[in-house]
């Protein structure tokens, strides 16, 4: 018994005819006849009513039909869901970012859902080293990270550039410049993020190479709470430019360019390589890029 023939049935028991079923399937009378004789063949049980000439239905033909409307109504349904699928009309897209990489991602997601209203967007919260293994894992289906991965099982795509900055409060005595050498930071109290990183570790390294002390006083698990306290004066931080768009353009808080430091940051988007992207992913990267 297959789909095709449960198809049949159900469109001869609708027409009350053979010959009517065969001209809305599009097919012969005769190979309408013979997929009812081969599902009775199957079942061992008769179907229709051949005394009748009106396409009447057995007790079992009318138990079969039943079920046949439902396995149709499901092939229906999915083959609707798939379609929705690939037209963007349904779905999901899972994506895994960091406290910064967020940041990046908030327009963007604005404006794929006022694409695709209908696609919902989750974004789980990542660290950024373990991105990679979280899209490899499958737990997520795209990774925003801000390096280049090494590992070759994921594919990587660039789709923005960011720069580390210094922010200071409006009242700091360094305010009131565009730019600031690394001589002048040497006495002054850094509030930074305790996530290890590549960029962090390249502070660092940039501080000891000119000779000048790095006093890092405070340190925090949140960007957030560290533009909170340079807000309010008790020190100074160098965070992602994205990550303070909005409190740059307010004023709250003021960004000074530091020649010896001019860290950029590239966004990517990773995915696994050899991958079956969804509609909805793939059409994310392609507004992404």
């Amino acid at each position: 018994m297959d789909i095709n023939q449960l198809e049949v049935l159900a469109t001869v028991a609708r027409e009350r005819s053979f010959s009517r079923a065969a001209e809305v399937l599009g097919r012969s009378q005769p190979a309408v006849s013979q997929a009812i004789s081969r599902l009775e063949s199957t079942l061992g049980e008769t179907l229709f009513d051949r005394s009748s000439k009106d396409g009447t239905l057995t007790p079992a033909g009318e138990l079969l039909l039943e079920h046949a409307i439902q396995i149709l109504n499901i092939r229906r349904e999915a083959e609707t869901s798939i379609r929705e699928l690939r037209t963007l009309q349904s779905g999901k897209i899972t994506i895994s970012a960091n406290e910064h990489t967020v940041f990046y991602l908030l327009p963007k997601i604005a404006e794929f859902r006022a694409k695709h209203p209908n696609i919902k967007v989750e974004v789980k919260r990542g660290v950024a080293s373990r991105i990679p293994k979280q899209v490899m894992a499958r737990e997520a289906e795209l990774g925003i990270i801000s390096f280049t991965p090494t590992d070759e099982s994921v594919n990587s795509i660039p789709v923005f550039s960011d720069e580390l900055v210094l922010v200071v409060a409006p009242s700091h005595r360094l305010a009131g410049k565009n730019t600031v050498s690394i001589k002048e930071l040497g006495g002054e109290n850094f509030i930074a993020h305790n996530a290890v990183s590549p960029y962090r570790q390249r502070v660092i390294e940039t501080f000891d190479k000119y000779g000048i002390p790095l006093n890092i006083g405070i340190e925090l698990p949140s960007l957030e709470a560290i533009k909170r306290l340079v807000e309010r004066g008790t020190g100074i931080a160098l965070v992602p430019r994205l990550t303070a768009e909005n409190e740059i353009a307010s004023g709250a808080l003021i960004a000074l360019s530091v020649p010896e430091m001019r860290l950029e940051r590239k966004l990517n988007i990773v995915y696994r390589r050899n991958a079956a992207l969804s509609h909805a992913a793939s059409a994310f990267i392609e507004l992404c890029k």
